[in-house]
């Protein structure tokens, strides 16, 4: 038998951390993964924990229990939780191209009340560039090791299987204010990782310009001070609750000159960065 994962290199995250040292006490991340041409079946499988599987590309089947076995594609997610049993995989001879985060907390509790509808059901959606992007962001956050970095992706996968859940039961409308949305949401999530306009632009399969025209439609702001109140504003609170020095600060949100960095700090909040994190805030 071939016990083989992948024909591939898999990236595993299994973050070692102080628990008491995160804020968000209601969800943990236990681990994530990228599994690319995943081969191995799961028969009898059990879990102790929830684990949202996201397949995009390949194909195979899902089954919950002794129940119906359903279909996977590409562009199916599902769920896998305790107090149930599980077969899923790939088809015999065939792989599939596999994301997973494992989570567990209170949370989720509230998740299956008010928007996790029928967690045994595979859901179906389109993973874009943006969705993509959004899952590399989720491991980018996790490897950095620090507290706060996995609060942040935390909530970002929150907010992620919030709009695979929307997408899937037909309650995100395709309106032109969601689209835009969506646009600025994955802008203000990308705000560690440094991008041109054309890239931001090209996840969204649209011009710099149409870009450029949602930003200010819809904050107010040209694109570029857009982008800059957001760093500013992740600034601050990276100055009051952690120990990253000015220039640490301004590099992990992209500046690469501290004093530039000061001086955006200064024009957006009226003091220097070190001066407000001396002051305790506003």
């Amino acid at each position: 038998m071939d016990y083989m994962i992948s024909s591939h290199p898999i990236r595993l995250f299994n973050p070692k951390l102080d628990a008491s040292k995160q804020k968000i006490k209601s969800l943990t991340l236990v681990n994530a993964g990228h599994l690319p041409k995943r081969r191995p079946q799961r028969l009898n499988a059990q879990f102790s924990y929830w684990a949202f599987v996201m397949i995009t590309g390949g194909s195979g089947f899902y089954q919950v229990d002794e129940g119906e076995q359903q279909a996977i594609e590409a562009g199916s997610w599902f769920c896998l939780y305790p107090g149930a049993v599980f077969n899923y995989g790939p088809w015999e001879g065939g792989d599939w191209d596999e994301y997973y985060f494992t989570v567990e907390g209170s949370r989720i509790t509230e998740w299956l009340e008010q928007w996790l509808q029928d967690p045994g059901k595979v859901k179906a959606t389109v993973f874009d560039d943006s969705l993509m992007h959004r899952m590399e962001l989720i491991f980018k956050l996790m490897d950095s090791g620090a507290p706060s970095n996995m609060d942040r992706a935390v909530l970002m996968l929150e907010s992620f299987l919030y709009d695979l859940a929307c997408h899937s039961d037909g309650g995100e409308d395709s309106t032109r204010e969601s689209f835009a949305l969506k646009v600025i949401q994955d802008i203000s999530q990308s705000l560690h990782v440094r991008q041109e306009a054309a890239e931001m632009a090209s996840r969204h399969h649209i011009s710099v310009s149409t870009l450029r025209r949602i930003v200010q439609e819809y904050t107010g702001y040209p694109l570029n001070e857009f982008l800059h109140r957001l760093r500013i504003s992740e600034a601050r609170s990276i100055l009051l609750n952690t120990e990253l020095t000015v220039k640490e600060t301004g590099e992990a949100l992209g500046y690469k000159d501290t004093f530039y960095f000061s001086r955006v700090f200064k024009k957006m909040t009226g003091v220097s960065p070190r001066s407000y994190r001396n002051r305790v805030g506003p």
